[in-house]
This record gives structure tokens, C-alpha cells and sequence, in this order.
């Protein structure tokens, strides 16, 4: 066996690499793909939608500074000095056999959407209070579920200290719950929380990340104004919140949301003068609108990489919502995928092994900072407008949020921001699932649901909207067009025909009319390369008007006589389907 000498050097024998050097090899591909530029960052960077610029290289000078130590202010690299997480699941039903089907396969925290009346039937007997954490999320009834909780405890003779999680009250729209609740807590039950600082709902309208954390910290600002009115010192103000963030498939943002989080909420604390307890606690909940409704089984993958972005982010706390959530209650199957979500990337993944993995890497810390300063600055504007409750009333945040949503929208329409089985790779052939309807129904947006509205549409007609695609020329010179078109008109519920054509092709107009006729289709679109639309475009489409067509589309750019529109990347995909279901008559 050969020994590997004690110093070994992996880096010998290759040359020294520079930042200038990168520029020259990155230039001289840019002109060879026809961009002309003297700037590759420039041309290679990308920005987010609250304005952080994503550059395509980063290197030691891209560091903000020293992020410090595991559970140590600022708290950048999480606010414990251990990795893992506490798997905590969601139910929005009084089903006692699916909350123990979770107990009894790794779920360690429940969080319980519930009436007041049927906690004490799901946390029955079987159920040790003082083990399972609990958090509750009854909207205006959370006193009453506190006081059931509470009254729960006792009769069971749960000690003091026992009883942990977090009650879920919310110092935003009713103070005075919180306020005492809040008390109650740091005086009977040290375990325990009151608040849940809940930047979800802003995430669900569509915000951008920092927009969330800015959200979030104002509301965590307005919770500890309320707290410190009702007599709680700083500390225990601090110490009664739990913050509530999306995760999402974008799993370097998300990591970065999480740690920007903590430096925020940690500049807060120390303005507050508050030492203890200024590490905020964090419960991540995979995002809803990520999720879609068509081909729902790619969302295990979205659930995945989100899951896994919040544990290595730090969330002390993980939701996975299951692949079905979107539908209605999800069934025992999707359930079980959620939690063996957690058991992959915990037992087989390593991923809870160690803290902070992405702590040093020089884009992920760049990312963290930047976050933090944009999340500070929309922060700070909240505050100038008087408060998360005053900015809330008149419209700043909803107002802001919806202009990012409309440019979100845009990127959607445009396939620039691809949804995975539903804009892009659909599959007309999948047979929908169906659910119970939830108990509360979701707010909020989800980034598929336009395409999705045209499916359930096209899916509704008893003859299934068509476009013909009249392909000119040999496969080569089609296929690439004819693919993209079909997968654009079938994001729509637009079936994508297609004709027997002879092994050399076609260019013969007569031919391809008489293919389009025989289809039943109203509509054509041509697919062939530029050469051949050049020869053979206007007269292909002249004998297709001949033919009935009614409108005649064209894969690619370029004006050609007879040619009414055209379908190119980066088109409003939505604009094009909407068009031809109003071509088709169909009422939208």
C-alpha cells in the first residue's frame, strides 16, 4: 500500500489562477457566443429581486469580515454552537393517528393548526407533554388554545419547566393576547414561548427575501415594544419570540436568508442592549409558493433542496410541507415522504453533522451580508412610516410587495424564472390528484397559478385546445423548434399535433396543408430553421390559410409574410397562450 506523504499538497503541478486571468478566459467565450463585452462580471451577473447583485465569481476579497463564532453574536453562523434541528411537522386536522404515525417516525415537534376544543383529543394520553414540544397556531383563538394547553399541563402534572414550544400568539394584530401570554410564560412556564414572528405570509404575497426579513424584523421590533409596555424586561422580551421564515428551492438565498436573519435581528438586540437571548430562534417552513398543483411530485424535490438549505442555514426548527399541500389535506403517503425528508438529510446525508457548512465560503457569506444591509434598509423605512402596524395600514408594505410580485410575475410569464412540470416540461397526459379541501384555506400567491388556470381551462373543454406544428425540412432542421413550441403550448393545456412526415422531410406547402387539414387543428405553427423559413415560410403559410388555419405561428424570430406572430425564448409565454385561447373561442 502506498503511503501518502504527511504534507499533501493538491495544488502542485498546476498553474497559479487570477482573477484577470478568469476575465481573459471568460471574454474570449463571450465573443465567441456573439456578446460583446469588456466587463464579464457585468455581462455573467444577475440581480435578485430586492436588488442584490448575484456576480459569477467570487474570491477572499468578496468576505464582509469575521462572522464570528457558532452561538456567538452576530450569530451569522447559527445561534447554537451545535448543528441538527427539531423536525416539526404541521396538522390542520384533529387526526390523533397521523400526529402519533409522526411521534412514532421521527417527528420531534408538532405544530397544531387547531380549534381550542380538539387539542385535548389529538395530545392524548399517549402523548408526554413534557417531551414533544408544541406549538400552537389558532388565530383568534389563541388564548383560548393557550388556556387548554395550559389547563392540559397541569392535569397531567407536567413540572414547570416541562412544558416547551411555543404558543403562537401574534403582537401585530392583537397585542394584548401576546402581551399576557407573554407573561404568563416567563413567569410559569420558562420552556415555553408566546410570539411567533411570522414572516411567511409576506414570502406567500410574493415578497423577495430581504422584503421578508425586513418584514419580520419590524414585527419583531413592534412585538418587543408590546412585550417591554407590559412590564417584561428586554431579555425575557427577547426570549418569548420565535421567528418563522420561508425556505425555498433557491437554496443558496435561502441559507443566506436564514444567517442574514440572525445578523439583523442580532444589530437589534445589541441597540437594545440585550446580551441574553439575542440569538433568534428560527422555524423554517418550506415555502408555499413554490409548490405547484400540476405534476405535484416535483415538489419532493423543491421540499428537498429547501429542507436541506434551512438545516444548513440554521434553523433551530424545519417544516417540510408535503408534495400535496397545495391540493388540500395531504394524505398519510405525501406525509410520510415529508418526514423521510428530514431522516435522509439527517442519518444519510450527514447534513446536521456539522454547523454552518457554508460558513467560509465567499459567496454565500457576500450573499449574507448583502441581504443584511437590503433587509436593514427596507427595516428602517418601515420604522420611518411609524411601525409595522402603521406601514401595514397604509399599504407601504403591501404596496411594495406587490410591485415585486409583478415583476416575479413577468420572469414567470416569460419562462425566465421556470416552474418545472408546469411551464416548462408539462405532461398533459398526468392525471390531476384530488384532496379533501384544508380547514383554512391558503392566502397568498403561488408562482404557477397562471399556467396552471389555463390548464384547468383547456382540461374543462370537451375537444382539448390544438396547435398544428407544420414542420419544414428534414428532423434536423425541426426538431429543436418544433420541441420548444410544444413544450410552450402544452404549459397551457394546448395539445402540440403532429403529422407523419417521409424520413427526408418535407418542404412541399400542398403537403403540410393537407397534413393540417386531416389534424382537425385551427391553428399552425411553423418549426424549421432560419435557412429554410427563408425559402419556404411565406408559401407554407399561404397554403395553410388555404387550408383553414385561422392563425399562423412561427417558431423563432424574424417577419415572414403570411406569419401573424411568433414563439422565441424569452416570449410572453402566458400572452401566447392566452391569445390562442381567445383565437379558439375559448372563454377565459
Amino acid at each position: 500500500m502506498t503511503v501518502p506523504p504527511e504534507e499533501l499538497r493538491t495544488a502542485d503541478g498546476f498553474p497559479p489562477t487570477t482573477r484577470e486571468r478568469w476575465r481573459e478566459l471568460a471574454l474570449g467565450v463571450l465573443r465567441k457566443s456573439g456578446i460583446e463585452t469588456d466587463s464579464p462580471e457585468e455581462a455573467l451577473s444577475s440581480t435578485t429581486y430586492d436588488g442584490v447583485t448575484i456576480a459569477p465569481l467570487y474570491d477572499s476579497s468578496d468576505l464582509p469580515g469575521d462572522p464570528g463564532l457558532p452561538g456567538a453574536a452576530p450569530y451569522v453562523r447559527g445561534a447554537r454552537p451545535v448543528g441538527g434541528w427539531d423536525v416539526r411537522q404541521r396538522h390542520e386536522v384533529a387526526d390523533r393517528e397521523a400526529v402519533l404515525a409522526d411521534l412514532e417516525n421521527g417527528v420531534t415537534s408538532l405544530w397544531l393548526t387547531l380549534e381550542p376544543e380538539d387539542l385535548p383529543r389529538v395530545l392524548g394520553e399517549e402523548i408526554y407533554l413534557d417531551l414533544v414540544p408544541i406549538v400552537l397556531d389558532a388565530g383568534e383563538r389563541t388564548a383560548e388554545a393557550a388556556g387548554t394547553l395550559f389547563a392540559l399541563a397541569e392535569r397531567r402534572g407536567v413540572a414547570r419547566g416541562g412544558l416547551t414550544g411555543n404558543l403562537g400568539a401574534d403582537p401585530v394584530r392583537d397585542p394584548a393576547t401576546a402581551a399576557e401570554l407573554a407573561r404568563r410564560c416567563a413567569a410559569d412556564f420558562p420552556g415555553l414561548r408566546a410570539v411567533v414572528v411570522d414572516g411567511t405570509p409576506y414570502h406567500d404575497m410574493g415578497a423577495g427575501d430581504a422584503e421578508e426579513l425586513g418584514c419580520a424584523t419590524a414585527a419583531g421590533v413592534a412585538a418587543l415594544r408590546t412585550l417591554t409596555g407590559a412590564g417584561l424586561p428586554v431579555e425575557e422580551a427577547f426570549g418569548q419570540l420565535e421567528f418563522r421564515y420561508a425556505a425555498t428551492a433557491d437554496q443558496f438565498l435561502t441559507i443566506a436568508k436564514l444567517r442574514a436573519a440572525r445578523r439583523v435581528w442580532a444589530r437589534v438586540a445589541e441597540v437594545c442592549g440585550a446580551v441574553e437571548n439575542a440569538g433568534q430562534r428560527q422555524h423554517a417552513v418550506t415555502g408555499s409558493a413554490m409548490m405547484t398543483a400540476r405534476d405535484p411530485w416535483v415538489n419532493m424535490l423543491r421540499t428537498t433542496l429547501a429542507c436541506f438549505a434551512a438545516g444548513a442555514g440554521g434553523a433551530d426548527a424545519v417544516t417540510v410541507q408535503p408534495f400535496d399541500a397545495c391540493l388540500g389535506l395531504p394524505d398519510a403517503f405525501a406525509r410520510r415522504i415529508a418526514r423521510n425528508t428530514h431522516a435522509l438529510l439527517v442519518e444519510e446525508a450527514g447534513t446536521a453533522r456539522v454547523t454552518d457548512p457554508a460558513g467560509g465560503s465567499w459567496y454565500v457569506e457576500r450573499l449574507t451580508e448583502d441581504l443584511a444591509g437590503k433587509a436593514w434598509e427596507w427595516f428602517q423605512e418601515i420604522e420611518r412610516a411609524g411601525g409595522m402596524a402603521a406601514a401595514v395600514e397604509s399599504g407601504l408594505v403591501s404596496g411594495r410587495i406587490a410591485a415585486t410580485w409583478r415583476e416575479r410575475s413577468g420572469n414567470i410569464a416569460h419562462r425566465r424564472d421556470p416552474i418545472t412540470g408546469v411551464s416548462e416540461f408539462p405532461d398533459l397526459g398526468e392525471r390531476p390528484l384530488s384532496r379533501p379541501p384544508r380547514p383554512r384555506p391558503r392566502a397568498g400567491v403561488r408562482y404557477a397559478q397562471e399556467f396552471e388556470a389555463l390548464r384547468d381551462l383547456a382540461d374543462a373543454q370537451e375537444v382539448r385546445p390544438a396547435v398544428f406544428l407544420a414542420v419544414i425540412g428534414p428532423v434536423a432542421a425541426h426538431t429543436a423548434r418544433a420541441s420548444f413550441a410544444a413544450n410552450l403550448f402544452n404549459a397551457g393545456g394546448v395539445a402540440a399535433l403532429t403529422a407523419p412526415v417521409p424520413p427526408g422531410g418535407t418542404v412541399d406547402p400542398a403537403a403540410i396543408a393537407a397534413a393540417f387539414a386531416a389534424s382537425g387543428a385551427r391553428i399552425a405553427c411553423l418549426c424549421s430553421s432560419d435557412r429554410l423559413y427563408g425559402e419556404h415560410a411565406e408559401a407554407v403559410a399561404a397554403a395553410l390559410r388555404e387550408a383553414g388555419a385561422v392563425k399562423v405561428w412561427l417558431a423563432g424570430r424574424g417577419d415572414h409574410v403570411g406569419v401573424d406572430a411568433t414563439v422565441h425564448a424569452g416570449c410572453d409565454a402566458l400572452g401566447v397562450l392566452r391569445t390562442i385561447f381567445d383565437d379558439l373561442e375559448v372563454a377565459r
